[in-house]
């Protein structure tokens, strides 16, 4: 099995770039089994709508997941309860509308993917641990993906040796830069700290500098604004033996979309 996971999509830049290059990559890559994007800053870098939702689906994605950002736009709120294959965070808690993971099947082939949050640096929510935990009983024995939200490298570091071999991959989101480290661990589970931002990668994260730069020199809030030039695809592609679960190989994307 092949997943292909794409970081944080941010804006019109990054809508834009997967959708003109995903065929590309497919091409490039060979076919994908399954395509998980993270979709929590595809409004303008805060939050989903339903039509930008219904956008992505067309443009090739499977199953999407999301972060903290994912209650930016109160109106997509209920849009999680309606739509299974959008996940939150599956540490929110009980009562918080959507889910945090979910069963997928196509073509017959079957994975589960998991949506989890950090704490480190982030809102105070409940034990990503203990979500994981539950998550993985629920789904039962599977290949599973997991998308860590996360803010700190040493969680999300924790998070991947304490699921080595009990998940296919864990994939860190959220802090929008690329990092080096994608490794299969011992067990057998492939691991990245970050996947990446598609986006624009000219500005600060997404946004343009000069909208950023104030908050920084002034400390006061600013209005950020989308950064539209050089955008980039980036995220990780990832092969997993169907009848172990556990992952072979993973590797990084980064794509020019121009």
């Amino acid at each position: 099995m092949r997943v292909l996971f794409i970081g944080d999509i941010f804006g019109k830049p990054g809508r834009r770039a997967f959708a003109l290059k995903l065929q590309a990559l497919r091409s490039d890559e060979g076919p994908f089994d399954f395509v998980v994007i993270n979709c929590e800053n595809a409004a303008a870098g805060f939050g989903m709508t339903k039509g930008l939702m219904e956008e992505l689906f067309a443009a090739g994605a499977d199953v999407m997941t999301s972060g903290n950002h994912i209650w930016d736009k109160k109106e997509f709120v209920h849009a999680l309860d309606e739509e299974q294959r959008v996940l939150r965070p599956a540490n929110y808690p009980s009562g918080t509308p959507g889910r945090g993971f979910g069963l997928f099947v196509k073509d017959g082939l079957k994975l589960g993917v998991v949506n989890i949050q950090g704490r480190a640096f982030m809102p105070p929510i409940d034990c990503p641990f203990k979500a994981a935990e539950h998550a993985l009983r629920e789904l039962g024995d599977v290949p599973a993906l997991v998308d860590f939200h996360a803010e700190a490298t040493a969680e999300k570091v924790a998070m991947a040796r304490y699921l080595d071999g009990r998940v296919s991959a864990l994939v860190g989101t959220h802090t929008h830069v690329q990092t080096a480290d994608n490794a299969v661990l011992p067990g057998g589970t492939a691991f990245i700290t970050d996947a990446g931002m598609t986006g624009s990668h000219a500005g600060v994260i997404g946004m343009k500098y000069s909208s950023v730069l104030p908050k920084f020199l002034l400390g006061i809030p600013t209005k950020f604004e989308v950064e539209e030039a050089t955008p980039h695809v980036q995220g990780v592609v990832i092969d997993i033996d169907e009848e172990t679960g556990r992952a072979t190989d993973i590797r990084r994307i980064d794509v020019p979309a121009d």
